[in-house]
């Protein structure tokens, strides 16, 4: 089984989504059931095969989660030095076609979320950036064409 790296944030989340799941939509779920088959015929009954297939969908993403957990390896990018990027670096960019700036830090695949800054560690993007330093001239080949990025700082916060 091949580690998942991940930053402790990360790691944390994992853990409250699979206690959120595990505690309390489980037991919605299994009270929804419940109230289902106490109407009557289940071959027609679409509050009982909804609420099969919500726990269905449940129970397979504690599965996905109980694995990410089991194989994650915790990494705490503030206790990471260097001036190269790596996991867990913050890395501030000019993109330099249009001069817009913009910052991204590297994480493991579950936690990514673009739209907050962080992008999984197999991206287009955090590929390109392993191993560059301050002032070099990054270009990432994306599904939307490539583009050209200065590095402009590398932080491990």
């Amino acid at each position: 089984m091949d580690k998942v790296p991940i930053t402790a944030p990360g790691f944390k989340k994992l853990e409250e989504e699979l206690k959120q799941r595990q505690q309390v939509e489980r037991q919605r779920i299994i009270q929804a059931i419940s109230e289902a088959r106490a109407l009557g015929d289940l071959s027609e009954n679409a509050e009982y095969h909804a609420a099969k297939e919500a726990q269905s969908h449940n129970e397979g993403r504690i599965l996905e989660l109980e694995s990410l957990i089991s194989r994650a390896e915790v990494i705490e990018p503030a206790k990471l030095t260097g001036d190269r990027v790596k996991f867990g670096a913050t890395v501030k960019l000019i993109d330099e076609d249009t001069e817009e700036e913009k910052t991204y830090q590297i994480v493991g695949e579950p936690e990514a979320d673009v739209h907050s800054g962080r992008v999984s560690i197999g991206s287009p993007i955090a590929r390109a950036l392993i191993g560059k330093t301050v002032g070099d001239t990054v270009e990432v080949h994306t599904p939307g064409g490539g583009k050209s990025y200065e590095v402009m700082s590398v932080e491990f916060r």
